[in-house]
């Protein structure tokens, strides 16, 4: 019969051989209990119905239903089940959208056995943790005061490649007015789309538009 006093543990990795070492550390912990292991996320969820475990750890990028998918899906289904992710990524973006989506811890995986092991116990506990590479990261941009206008971190040389990208020109067609190689442009359109915190050249077009119309 199993022990009430016992933390009980769905792990939930697509990586059969990182799945059974995280298996096998927590069972070393006699206050811990892995009632069930899987693959996917879809099947996470179907788990974390049936038996209700105290906690599951999830890997944040799966096939099909990814970490985060998987994380809010099992969050609205069983709201008493704590979250915790474990990922190779420290992408800020990603810790944020698994805080939203009901997670309340966020581990690298680079972490030890132990470490994990008192992760899991404050998560159960209802704290959050965050691990600290990724919190002081996160602070330093939260504190560090935006630009109020992204436009003007453009150069003068990326402010008229832009307009370009806003009349619809391909890279080579922009090269070919400014005399740059079709390389050299998408260069300068890769950074421009990172300076504007947009994905796509289309976005980066709009958000000029926008700013010019003011």
């Amino acid at each position: 019969m199993p022990d009430q006093n016992q933390i009980s543990i769905l792990v939930v990795d697509d990586h059969p051989l990182f799945r059974q070492g995280v298996v096998h550390s927590l069972q070393a912990e006699p206050d811990f209990r892995v009632v069930a292991e899987t693959s996917s996320g879809e099947e996470a969820l179907q788990l974390a119905q049936t038996l209700l475990p105290d906690l599951v750890l999830l890997d944040v990028s799966m096939p099909g239903w990814d970490g985060i998918t998987t994380a809010e899906k099992i969050s609205i289904a069983c709201p008493a089940t704590a979250i915790v992710m474990l990922t190779v990524s420290d992408d800020k973006d990603k810790l944020l959208s698994a805080l939203k989506a009901g997670a309340r811890g966020y581990v690298l995986k680079g972490v030890g056995g132990k470490e994990l092991a008192q992760v899991i116990r404050s998560a159960a506990a209802g704290e959050v943790y965050v691990s600290p590479s990724i919190a002081s990261e996160m602070l330093v941009s939260l504190t560090q005061a935006p630009a109020p206008d992204p436009l003007q971190e453009l150069t003068p040389r990326e402010r008229e490649i832009l307009s370009f990208i806003g009349a619809g020109l391909t890279n080579r067609e922009i090269g070919e007015k400014i005399f740059l190689s079709e390389k050299t442009v998408k260069h300068y359109v890769t950074n421009i789309l990172q300076k504007l915190q947009v994905r796509r050249r289309v976005e980066a077009a709009l958000l000029a538009t926008r700013h010019q119309k003011r």
